[in-house]
């Protein structure tokens, strides 16, 4: 196959793991619309427990696939899956970038968090997700 990079496949998230942080990554992304509809301004205000664990939740699930989908995608295509595995890592990575962005500022306002969720990279990686977990479940019904 001349002129492709070395793909390699992460041997980390396992199946079950990866629909654990799919779901993680949703939760998170439902409460991040709840509270962007709140109208927070976040002037002086303190980040509430609450937005916080999912934002703690959110970077944990997301930081899980900088080591790759290798396990979860075992018997699948090798080149299929490890190019895929970059696209999500690359996501997953861009996502991390924004979300920890948010983390870092002393109050957090539901406009912010509002253009996190409409964030492109966090589109991205959720639909991603999707994807893996749709073509995962393909397979397994026909193996």
């Amino acid at each position: 196959m001349g002129g492709l990079p070395s793909l390699e496949i992460w041997t980390e998230v396992t199946s079950d793991e990866l629909k654990e942080h799919i779901d993680t990554i949703e939760e998170a992304y439902e409460f991040f619309l709840a509270y962007a509809a709140q109208g927070v301004s976040g002037s002086g205000a303190a980040i509430s427990g609450e937005l916080s664990r999912y934002l703690s939740r959110a970077d944990q699930a997301l930081t899980a696939f900088e080591s790759g989908i290798g396990d979860a995608a075992e018997g699948q295509d090798t080149e299929a899956v490890a190019r895929m595995d970059q696209v999500l890592q690359r996501d997953a990575g861009n996502t991390l970038a924004a979300l920890r962005l948010v983390m870092a500022q002393p109050s957090i306002s539901s406009q912010l968090i509002d253009n996190l969720n409409a964030s492109i990279h966090f589109r991205a990686v959720l639909t991603d997700l999707f994807l893996v977990d749709e073509a995962l479940k393909a397979s397994a019904t026909t193996s």
